[in-house]
């Protein structure tokens, strides 16, 4: 009878582990929430709605959410985190602090996803639907957005620091820095585009306009460089002070997403430095043929930036049990 009971525990055991093991790597999926949250794409878009008629410039800090999400530990909502037990939140990390914005945004549909499907959403599903209504609110794009991420139980400061790219990156920097991702050259390129909308403050792009050498453009953008274009910016960024003063990344039509920015870095008048470099470093000629079919055809621009998003969308994603469903974004369950 012993040895019946024994062997029926240890089948039941080894069920478990494989129940287990088939869970924690179960893809992201469109219907993930149908029964569970019905309303929660509708709860959602209503919000992103309010922020951004509120504040237009909310639709890109809260797509560049989900990009500074993704490059650190995955799309796990780790961005999320303020500072708990000990572990510095990556909010306090130098391409996020005093920049990224938007938390109060994700605070406010959380509680209200909370209140209607309770401890069934995470938070890293939701960065990633409200970064796709942003860009569609916008004028963008609209894509479908797998689910069913997990939630991270840590952070990564160090992390945020080493991948997240700075604006006065070099190009190779931005290639290695995506490849480290599993994004191509296209994702990048695409992605980038997201700077079509948005503003940039003055110390992020003041290096771009007194302390560039132009010397080390090639000739192509030495030819378009506009005395105009750097006038502005030098209204707006002085060489010293006033370093939260913000620009347009794109002057022209800085509100809508379009393929403008594509336009502007042709005539080398991306406003950062990391902007400029996809065409100024481009030896091999590679993104400048991207550069220049995105700037000629907005609906492949559009094509291509929905097939990164979802791409970026997937990297290292928690599912099945790993991870958790936070009930507020900003810290761990307890």
């Amino acid at each position: 009878m012993n040895n019946i009971v024994t062997l029926l525990l240890v089948a039941l055991i080894a069920l478990l582990q494989i129940k287990q093991s088939f869970c924690s790597n179960q893809p992201l999926v469109l219907s993930y929430y149908e029964e569970t949250c019905p309303m929660l794409e509708e709860i959602v878009n209503r919000q992103v709605k309010i922020a951004v008629l509120k504040e237009p410039r909310m639709a890109a800090s809260l797509l560049r959410l989900h990009f500074h999400d993704c490059f650190v530990l995955g799309c796990d909502a780790s961005v999320l985190l303020d500072d708990f037990e000990g572990v510095p939140s990556e909010k306090n990390a130098g391409p996020n602090v005093n920049s990224l914005r938007g938390f109060e945004v994700i605070d406010e549909i959380k509680y209200l996803v909370e209140d209607a499907c309770p401890c069934t959403v995470s938070c890293a599903d939701l960065l990633a639907i409200v970064a796709r209504d942003a860009v569609t609110m916008s004028g963008g794009p609209k894509w479908n957005v797998y689910l069913g991420r997990r939630d991270s139980t840590k952070a990564s400061l160090k992390g945020a620091n080493k991948f997240i790219p700075a604006p006065n990156s070099s190009l190779e920097t931005l290639i290695a820095n995506f490849q480290a991702q599993g994004l191509n050259i296209q994702d990048l390129v695409a992605l980038s585009g997201s700077h079509t909308i948005g503003k940039a403050k003055c110390r992020s792009f003041r290096q771009r306009i007194y302390d560039y050498n132009d010397s080390e453009e090639t000739s192509y953008n030495n030819h378009h460089n506009d005395n105009e274009f750097l006038r502005v910016l030098e209204s707006i960024c002085p060489k010293s002070g006033r370093d939260d003063s913000l620009a347009p990344l794109d002057l022209m039509t800085p509100t809508r997403f379009d393929n403008h920015y594509f336009h502007n870095i042709k005539r080398g008048q991306g406003l950062l430095i990391s902007d400029n470099v996809l065409l100024s470093e481009d030896v091999e000629g590679e993104i400048r043929d991207i550069v220049w079919e995105f700037a000629s055809d907005e609906e492949k621009f559009f094509e291509s930036f929905a097939y990164s998003m979802i791409k970026m969308g997937n990297i290292d994603v928690l599912t099945g049990y790993h991870g958790e469903i936070r009930k507020n974004c900003r810290f761990v369950n307890t």
